[in-house]
C-alpha cells in the first residue's frame, strides 16, 4: 500500500484518503469474492431493471402497489450501484485508495438510498393495510396525489438526513490509520477512525435511526397486526390464503432489512465486530436489492404474467 497524504490542519492533521481493506486481506479469496459479487451485481441489475421496465410497459400494472415497488427496485439499484462496482475495482486494485471527498460522496449516497428504501417499504406496508382492511376505498384512498407524495417526501427528507450526516462527517478529524476495515465508506466504521468528538454524530445516529429505523418497523408491524386481525374474518380458506400471499412477500423484505440494519446501526457499540458489520452490510447493500426481484415476482401472478410478455415481446422483435 501507497502511504497516506495528509493535510495539515494547526496540530491536528486530516487524510485526504482512506484505504478501503475490503472483505477479505487474504489475496487467495480476491479472484473468488470477485466472481460472486459481480455474478450478484449482474443479477441486481438484470431483476431490477426488468421489473421496472416490465410495470412501466404494462397498463394493467399501474396502479399504486406496483408504483411503490417499481420505485423500490430502482432504489435497490441505486444503493447496490453506490457500493458494490468501488468494490470489485478494488479487489483488482493494489492501493484499493478511496479520496476523502469520494468517501464522503459514497456515504452521503449509501444513507440517501437507503432511508428512501426504509421508508418506501413502510409505505407499501401501509398500501397493504388499506388494500386488505379498506378495499371499498382503496382507489379513493390511494391517490394518484396521495402516492406521489408518499414517494417524493421519502426523498426530500432523506436528501436532509444525508446532508446532516455529510456535513457533521467533514467537520471530523482522522489523526491516525486511515484503513478503513469495510468495503465502503460507511458511517459508524469511520466515526470509530475519527480522533474528532464523535458525540454530536452519534446522537444524530440514534435520533435519525429511530425516525428511519425504528419507527417505520413499528408502523409496519402495526399495520401488519390489522391485517392479521382482518384477514382472520375472512370466511372462506381460499380468501385468506390469497390475502396472506400478497403480504408474504413484503414481510420476507422487511425481515430481510430490517433485521440487519437494526443490528448495525441500533445496537450496543459493544458487541459490534469488524465481521459481523461486513457481514450485515453485504445483506442489506447487496442480498436484499438481488433479492427483491425474485420475492415480488416468483409470487406475483400478475408481475410474473407482465414479465413473460416483456420477454416475449423482445424474442419476437429480435432479428
Amino acid at each position: 500500500l501507497s502511504f497516506p497524504r495528509y493535510m495539515e490542519l494547526g496540530n491536528k492533521t486530516n487524510a485526504q484518503e482512506f484505504f478501503l481493506m475490503g472483505l477479505s486481506d487474504k489475496p487467495e479469496q480476491q479472484p473468488l469474492l470477485f466472481a460472486i459479487f459481480l455474478c450478484m451485481y449482474l443479477v441486481i441489475l438484470t431483476g431490477n431493471l426488468l421489473i421496472i421496465v416490465a410495470i412501466g410497459s404494462d397498463s394493467h400494472l399501474h396502479t399504486p402497489m406496483y408504483f411503490f415497488l417499481s420505485n423500490l427496485s430502482f432504489v435497490d439499484l441505486c444503493l447496490a450501484t453506490n457500493t458494490v462496482p468501488k468494490m470489485l475495482a478494488n479487489i483488482q486494485s493494489k492501493t484499493k485508495s478511496i479520496s476523502y471527498v469520494c468517501c464522503l460522496t459514497q456515504m452521503y449516497f449509501f444513507h440517501f438510498f437507503g432511508i428512501v428504501d426504509s421508508v418506501l417499504i413502510t409505505v407499501m406496508a401501509y398500501d397493504r393495510f388499506v388494500a386488505i382492511c379498506h378495499p371499498l376505498h382503496y382507489t379513493t384512498i390511494m391517490s394518484p396525489r396521495l402516492c406521489g407524495l408518499m414517494v417524493g417526501l421519502p426523498w426530500l427528507f432523506s436528501i436532509v438526513i444525508s446532508l446532516a450526516h455529510t456535513l457533521l462527517m467533514s467537520r471530523l478529524y482522522f489523526c491516525a490509520s486511515t484503513e478503513l476495515p469495510h468495503f465502503f465508506c460507511d458511517l459508524t466504521p469511520l466515526l470509530r477512525l475519527s480522533c474528532s468528538d464523535t458525540t454530536v454524530n452519534k446522537i444524530l445516529v440514534l435520533i435519525v435511526g429511530g425516525m428511519v429505523i425504528v419507527t417505520p418497523f413499528l408502523c409496519i408491524l402495526a399495520s401488519y397486526a390489522r391485517i392479521v386481525v382482518a384477514i382472520l374474518k375472512v370466511p372462506s380458506a381460499g380468501g385468506r390464503k390469497k390475502a396472506f400471499s400478497t403480504c408474504s412477500s413484503h414481510l420476507s423484505v422487511v425481515a430481510l432489512l430490517y433485521g440487519t440494519t437494526i443490528g448495525v446501526y441500533l445496537s450496543p457499540s459493544s458487541i459490534h465486530t469488524t465481521v459481523k458489520d461486513k457481514a450485515s452490510a453485504v445483506m442489506y447493500t447487496v442480498v436484499t436489492p438481488m433479492l427483491n426481484p425474485f420475492i415480488y415476482s416468483l409470487r406475483n401472478r400478475d408481475l410474473k404474467g407482465a414479465l413473460k410478455k416483456l420477454i416475449n415481446r423482445k424474442i419476437v422483435s429480435s432479428p
